[in-house]
């Protein structure tokens, strides 16, 4: 160890001759360049390999200021497809930016290491650049350019390949995410809605297998939860259909089983319960990952922005679906109120920061004040008999 410093020191001394870095300049520099990998280094570990959500400050900071770009290009876009369409980009950008960052960081740190060896600073610059990406169309010599060159080498080759054993992870979770998100667009429209889910089960005599989709819910919010704190670029990745979003889908099923608790509570599936729990737990540890303040135990009287005249023309339209209603809106409503307080303020949080589309009962969205989408639902028509048509509260 001590020859090695001796080495260091000697090729520093000869260098500064050439490239008229200081002695205190050298030590300087190469403090800094291997200050930066640390730091790289932790937040690639941070990003890639370890499973616990932790987000690097670096990772933090790109995200940040490309989700700051993104907005303010969607803020220009009067519509909300235009918005969808220019957001579409931002997931893939992060993976590329993360990329991008890590090897201009790398680059610069090990630029600062060679540039005592080297003539120039730019001279620095094409050294590292050629040991990073294993070009070699810069030789170097001397014990100390030839470990950082072996060391650029393998860190350079490093990032990359974590980078891209990452994107099958990402983009697995993507599609077990869009799964349900798609089942449910066949089930209650596009954008969901609650009430539309209850009253499509009941309009076709299905509320029978209401008990297994709760059940599934549960284990996809699970999923969610795990998935999405691990890899949290995954909140930046759009549904490939504009009027589909996980949280809008994720408020409506939360709705959907609160409703039937509270409408039918003798007749409600037990797992109506588990899935809104398992609900609010995967909302609240996303909300803490996006640094979302929240009340970790709200009490059931806190106020919710759902009116009660909007939960009770959702019940009355329930009605004329032949839904079995077992209580009054009026007695119904404390419950509902109740249960929704546990989500509605994180729901509507997200929905607006990742520009979900403005369905009903989702809250308000930046730059599309009075927008809201109401899921269109198709006619109850018969093989020989007369159409119906039941209307919708957001008809």
């Amino acid at each position: 160890m001590a020859d090695l410093f001796a080495a260091i020191w000697d090729t520093g001394q000869r260098a500064q001759h050439g490239c008229g870095v200081s002695g205190a300049a050298t030590g300087l520099a190469i403090g800094a360049g291997i200050a930066l990998i640390v730091i790289t280094s932790v937040s690639v570990l941070r990003t890639l390999v370890v499973p616990r959500g932790l987000i690097s400050r670096l990772s933090m900071f790109g995200d940040r200021n490309l989700h700051r770009l993104f907005r303010m290009a969607a803020r220009r876009a009067r519509t909300y497809a235009g918005k969808d369409r220019i957001l579409t980009y931002e997931g893939p950008v992060r993976l590329l930016g993360y990329l991008v960052l890590w090897l201009s960081i790398l680059l610069m740190a090990f630029s600062l290491i060679f540039w005592p060896f080297e003539d120039s600073f730019p001279a620095a610059i094409a050294a590292a650049g050629s040991a990073m990406f294993t070009l070699g169309f810069v030789p170097v010599s001397g014990p100390v350019p030839y470990a950082a060159a072996f060391l650029a080498a393998a860190a350079g080759l490093s990032v990359v390949a974590l980078e891209i054993a990452y994107l099958p992870s990402i983009y697995g979770a993507f599609n077990r995410r869009e799964v349900l998100v798609t089942m449910l667009s066949s089930r209650a429209g596009s954008p969901p809605w609650g009430p539309e889910v209850l009253a499509r089960h009941a309009l076709i005599g299905s509320l029978g297998d209401m008990p297994q989709f709760f059940r599934d819910w549960e284990l996809w919010a699970a999923d969610l939860a795990e998935s999405h704190t691990n890899y949290p670029v995954l909140l930046a990745f759009r549904s490939p259909e504009p009027l589909r979003s996980w949280v809008v889908a994720l408020n409506a099923m939360l709705d959907a089983a609160a409703l039937y608790l509270t409408l039918a509570p003798r007749r409600a599936p037990s797992q109506a319960n588990s899935f809104i729990r398992m609900g609010y737990v995967s909302l609240r540890e996303i909300a803490t990952v996006l640094r979302i303040d929240f009340d970790p135990d709200p009490l059931p009287e806190d106020p919710i922005d759902l009116t009660y005249e909007e939960f009770r023309a959702a019940a009355e339209m329930l009605d004329e679906t032949g839904f079995p209603r077992e209580v009054s809106p009026q007695e119904a409503w404390t419950q509902f109120h109740g249960w929704r307080v546990n989500y509605e303020a994180l729901v509507y949080d997200i929905a607006n920061r990742t520009t979900a589309p403005p369905g009903l009962w989702s809250g308000h969205r930046d730059g599309l004040a009075g927008v809201v989408f109401a899921p269109e639902r198709p006619r109850h028509r018969h093989p020989g008999g007369e159409e119906t048509h039941v209307h919708s509260v957001g008809e």
